[in-house]
């Protein structure tokens, strides 16, 4: 062997030294191993949240559902309600006599359709109110708890 390249020989092994291959091959283990426990345990966490989305959005679907049949029994009975007060009101007028029993009776009618419409707004925000909540309150609960794991992290 030339100098040179016994002085080369030298230098790299005195630069480097000695390379393990065993404790790096298990350095190289462990790092996987541990990122692969670390993705299963965010894939857990994920599929967990995952789920618990599903069950709150088919909570609020059944929900919807229940207070969109509510709000539309409702808004029904308002409508019978209004349509027989009408025809009432109608009998009434073909049985009238004079002008003056004709401007009492509508007048009457006309104040009781107004404390009727305003009773039946109360009625139906009270309804719409109630659904909304309904609807709501599942999603909301997950978004409060994952607000609360993300202060928590």
């Amino acid at each position: 062997m030339s100098k040179t390249t016994e002085k080369t020989a030298e230098f790299i092994d005195n630069a480097y030294p000695a390379f393990d291959a065993s404790k790096a091959i298990e350095q190289v283990s462990a790092f996987t191993e541990k990122g692969v426990e670390q993705s299963k345990e965010v894939l857990a966490k994920f599929k967990a949240d995952s789920e618990m989305t599903q069950k709150a959005l088919e909570t609020s679907f059944a929900s919807a559902k229940a207070a969109s049949s509510n709000l539309s029994l409702k808004t029904i009975a308002v409508l019978r309600a209004n349509t027989e007060a009408a025809f009432s009101h109608f009998e009434a007028l073909i049985a009238v006599k004079s002008p003056s029993e004709f401007v009492e009776l509508q007048t009457a009618f006309v104040r009781k359709q107004v404390e009727s419409a305003v009773e039946q707004a109360r009625e139906l925000q009270a309804v719409t109110t109630k659904a909304a909540e309904d609807v709501s309150k599942p999603i909301k609960s997950v978004f409060e708890k994952a607000a609360k794991e993300l202060k928590v992290a």
